[in-house]
Parts: structure tokens; C-alpha cells; sequence
């Protein structure tokens, strides 16, 4: 597989189509994932190989059971694929102790795999959090924070 068809499997085949086992395959045991969150410092890692791969998936697919993820747009530089994706998916379990709101989400996310011999080794996540967790009612609306900011 290319490394664009490597990319594309994680979500259209482990995400979409619930098939794990491919994790195995495309996902490289010493995967390292670096999720990047305002205010964490920069570069920071922790090792994701294809067992918490399928458990980080699962844990979503149990608060969100319909969650599909759609591909918008794919860069290809060589090893590296930057996915523009949308996870969408209405809440239905808990989800880090947030109850099912029942709520429709989609939540916009920019990812960019390193590809090695087929294998994902290294990933950066970066999710637009705060428009998914307005959704989810965890954090008011942005225009009440600002009307209460300019008031």
C-alpha cells in the first residue's frame, strides 16, 4: 500500500468499518502519537501501537456508535499524509464521564501519519475541541463568552 492508502484505511477501514484487526497490520507497534492541545508543551509523545489503537477507537464507537470518519482533503509529501477529517456522530454513551446528551457532533480534526514499510509510526492530532465540546454543552457558546467579555 501506498502511503496514502495506508492513511486511508485507518479511517475508512478501522474507523468506518469497525475492523480492528487491520490495526495489526497498519499500525506500527512502536507508534508514537503526539496529540496536540493548546497550552501542553510542544513534542510531547506517548506510545500508541495497535492494541491502544483499537481501544481509543472503541472507547469513541461506545460514547459515539455511529461515528464515521470523512476524509475532506489528503496531502502526500513523500512519507508523511496530512488528513483533513470529520468525525461525525451522535452521543449516545459517556464519554469521560460526560453522560449521552443525545447530541449530533461533528468534530473538524487535522492529522498528519508518518508512514514506514506500511506502518503508521508516528501520528499528530491536532481536534477542534471547543466547537465539540459547545456541542456537547460542556463549555457555553463562543458568542456568550465573548458578549461576556466585552461586557
Amino acid at each position: 500500500m501506498t502511503a496514502a492508502e495506508v492513511s486511508r484505511s485507518f479511517f475508512e477501514e478501522i474507523w468506518n468499518k469497525r475492523n480492528f484487526a487491520l490495526a495489526d497490520r497498519i499500525i506500527a507497534p512502536d507508534c508514537m502519537t503526539r496529540q496536540l492541545t493548546t497550552g501542553a508543551s510542544p513534542g510531547g509523545a506517548v506510545p500508541r501501537g495497535p492494541e491502544e489503537i483499537k481501544a481509543h477507537v472503541a472507547e469513541w464507537l461506545a460514547a459515539f456508535p455511529d461515528m464515521t470518519a470523512h476524509i475532506q482533503h489528503q496531502l502526500v509529501d513523500g512519507d508523511e499524509v496530512f488528513t483533513w477529517v470529520v468525525l461525525e456522530g451522535t452521543h449516545e454513551g459517556a464519554w469521560h464521564g460526560v453522560p449521552p446528551t443525545r447530541q449530533r457532533i461533528a468534530i473538524q480534526c487535522a492529522v498528519m501519519h508518518r508512514i514506514r514499510n506500511g506502518q503508521i509510526f508516528e501520528d499528530w492530532v491536532l481536534v477542534e475541541a471547543l466547537g465539540f465540546f459547545q456541542a456537547l454543552g460542556l463549555v457555553e457558546p463562543t458568542s456568550v463568552i465573548m458578549a461576556r467579555r466585552s461586557a
